[in-house]
């Protein structure tokens, strides 16, 4: 199923894009500090490379999430091997956008693993040791991310730049961990 803007989107962006552009910042309330340049209006576009589904979507509109998009990203970010489907903490969402846009880049993230059943967890980490028994993606607060035009490196510095969550580099699979658990880093 593939997933895309609504013409109710477009109308909020349009409606609040002069705001956007002379408003400061909005400070995410659970975590200071989180969208520093993030605006006013906030969009992601993701992609999951295992079911071919995309997004690319406006989220947030003047301290606004919209549900109908939050149903959307928890549908993309599923345990696609339990097909289960759990509510996404916005949190990691916000991170994502704001090192988007920290990164000044318009490719969406691919996917790699959002929410992860107990039991997809289980089989992951039976197969590697980089898999935490009690992860994050367990709890629909993780995602791990690619992006083509971008390196590994660039991802995680936009991540750490954003001082909220952990944020992990994984140099040799080619990906970035983002989560909204404590601030930490790692290489992994």
């Amino acid at each position: 199923m593939t997933k895309s803007n609504v013409v109710g989107r477009r109308a909020l962006l349009g409606a609040f894009a002069g705001i956007a552009a002379v408003s400061a910042a909005p400070v995410f309330a659970n975590a200071p500090g989180l969208l520093t340049g993030a605006g006013n209006i906030r969009s992601i576009k993701i992609s999951n490379p295992r079911t071919g589904e995309r997004l690319d979507s406006v989220y947030w509109v003047e301290g606004e999430y919209i549900p109908q998009v939050l149903d959307e990203i928890n549908f993309i970010f599923r345990d696609w091997r339990q097909n289960e489907v759990h509510a996404v903490d916005v949190r990691t969402i916000d991170i994502m956008a704001a090192a988007a846009r920290r990164m000044e880049t318009s490719e969406p993230y691919s996917l790699l693993s959002g929410y992860r059943s107990p039991a997809t967890n289980r089989m992951l980490r039976s197969r590697s040791r980089g898999v935490a028994r009690n992860s994050y993606h367990m709890q629909a607060m993780a995602a791990d991310l690619r992006l083509s035009t971008r390196s590994v490196q660039n991802m995680y510095d936009a991540g750490v730049a954003c001082n909220a969550g952990g944020v992990g580099r994984y140099g040799r699979s080619n990906f970035v961990h983002f989560d909204c658990g404590p601030v930490r880093t790692w290489r992994g």
